[in-house]
């Protein structure tokens, strides 16, 4: 019997049109970026917090910033060889695990010893490794689910995206209230805990994929697996140094690549100041306390913001349920228990806030916004690219440099009014809200393009080597932001925050005319790809 989709016989039973398997990847993927993102959300606040009052290191900003930059700077890196290990030894099956149990353990380190310098960097160095082995072979697994490279996995990878800001969302939210409201260790906790919950759900349903993401010894013999990746080896450098000289077309869709990969640095750069210098100016210069109706209303938007979602979220694990559950009892039932705390905690988050008489809004809370924004123009934006509207790669990628650009410059204005060296202030919360729908709208403008160029763009022995180098710009871009936020207290000592913000606001504008300027001539060096 032939089947539809990739993967066992289970798996042929669709959750909204799509194999079950997929459904087992989004909440795998969903607790991971919870993980990340929970801890992205803690770790500068943690890191800048008082020692006495706070329970935090009471690190100076730019030490704090500096290190947030090299930290979201090696994510990147690491699943360069992850993938690779995954491809020639362990099979993306066993990497997902191994890296969600690095992961798991990383956070356990962080949440038992916050107070000792070594459990937490080890801590850091886990969630490192943890993240390469587990981030490229779980996104490569969704691919293998199906048979076809038709609608049917674009809509496959955009509900697995779907997942993704769900994680982030829920990360940011629930790690960020409890770790600033409670205490930092128990945010780091929480998010080790949901890690936990997803390598285990993921671990004993992985039959559903039947023979996808085994590894190499499990396929084929593993020492011709060994010897056909030396040959691979071998035909990716020809290619690079041989055919990109014979080819005219090759070389100059090459180049283009570089290009978008040098502009992307400028986008992301400026973007991830969101957990950096963004975080600091939300928690010591904008005013976060709100009274009366003010609190009311924030109180009833945020409830909605959090239930909404998660409805949404359960009910999609129901179906997934009908589906799987008699084959695969064990996973569900921790996938459930999961949900269970999720709702327990988000009940009592709720319900402690809309006791109190005012309401003091976390510093972490605006990163879920980007998540929200996302969830609510991603349709808008997807239309707009299926229209006649529909504008080129270059131009998309201008367009989302200004609008990022834009979004700092609100925050640049909203700072005018804070004096020379100042550490705090109580600027609007609204300046801030702006600037993270601005930078969201600039993401659906630059994120899902880059990639999707990449893959057309680049010969079909490259692709993987071409996304390497994706993958090196968001390091580089990553590792500046750090460093560049580290100067925040300089900055704004002697030219003001206003200024601070003014330069991620020139570059990535400049970047942006930059590339409509050159647009034109990177359409000719596509050669027909659009």
């Amino acid at each position: 019997m032939e089947f539809k989709f990739g993967g066992s016989e289970t798996n042929q039973k669709t959750v909204l049109g799509h194999p079950s398997g997929l459904f087992v990847l989004f909440f795998t993927e969903m607790w991971e970026r919870f993980s990340y993102y929970g801890m992205r959300a803690l770790l500068v606040l943690f890191l800048v917090s008082a020692v006495l009052d706070e329970g935090g290191w009471g690190w100076e900003r730019g030490e704090a910033l500096l290190l947030y930059g090299w930290y979201t700077g090696l994510v990147y890196i690491t699943p360069i060889f992850g993938g690779l290990l995954a491809d020639k030894i362990f099979g993306y099956r066993k990497a997902v695990i191994i890296g969600a149990f690095l992961m798991t353990l990383g956070h356990a380190s962080m949440a038992l010893e916050v107070s000792a310098d070594f459990f937490f960097y080890i801590g850091l160095g886990l969630l490192i490794i943890g993240n390469g082995l587990f981030k490229p072979n779980i996104s490569s697994m969704v691919g293998q689910l199906y048979k076809t490279q038709g609608k049917e996995k674009d809509a496959g990878y955009t509900i697995f995206y779907m997942g993704i800001n769900a994680g982030a969302f829920l990360g940011i939210l629930l790690c960020g209230y409890i770790g600033e409201k409670v205490g930092w260790h128990y945010g780091f906790g929480l998010a080790g805990i949901f890690m936990f919950f997803g390598m285990l759900q993921f671990h004993f349903a992985q039959k559903i994929f039947g023979r996808i993401g085994l590894s190499p010894s499990g396929t084929e013999d593993f020492d011709d697996a060994i010897e056909d990746s030396l040959e691979d080896t071998k035909e990716v450098i020809e290619e690079v140094f041989d055919d990109a000289k014979k080819s005219k077309v090759t070389k100059d869709r090459l180049i283009v690549i570089g290009v978008l990969a040098f502009f992307t640095i400028f986008f992301w750069w400026a973007f991830e100041q969101a957990g950096g210098s963004m975080t600091v100016f939300a928690a010591d210069y904008t005013d976060r306390v709100l009274t009366g109706d003010g609190a009311t209303v924030f109180k009833v938007f945020n409830t909605l913001l959090t239930v909404v979602p998660l409805v949404i979220i359960t009910w999609v694990l129901i179906m997934l349920f009908k589906q799987t559950f008699a084959k695969y009892a064990l996973s569900n039932l921790l996938l459930g228990a999961s949900f269970v705390i999720i709702w327990g905690i988000v009940i009592w988050m709720l319900q402690r806030e809309f006791v109190a008489e005012s309401a003091e809004v976390p510093a972490s809370w605006f990163g879920i916004l980007n998540s929200f924004f996302i969830i609510a123009f991603a349709p808008l934006f997807s239309k707009i690219w299926q229209s006649k509207l529909n504008p080129t790669g270059p131009v998309k990628f201008a367009i989302g440099l200004i609008l990022l650009g834009a979004g700092f410059g609100i925050l640049a204005f909203g700072s005018m009014g804070i004096p020379l060296g100042a550490k705090t202030a109580s600027v609007s919360m609204i300046f801030l809200i702006l600037a993270y729908l601005f930078h969201t709208l600039g993401e659906l403008c630059v994120s899902p393009v880059g990639l999707s160029y990449v893959s057309k763009l680049a010969p079909v022995k490259l692709v993987g080597l071409m996304f390497g180098v994706w993958f090196v710009a968001n390091f580089i871009a990553n590792t500046l932001a750090g460093v560049t936020g580290s100067y925040i207290d300089p900055i704004v000592e002697e030219y003001g925050m206003s200024i601070f913000f003014m330069i991620f606001t020139v570059v990535p504008v400049g970047a942006g005319i930059l590339m409509l300027i050159l647009n034109r001539t990177l359409l000719r060096m596509m050669h027909g790809i659009r």
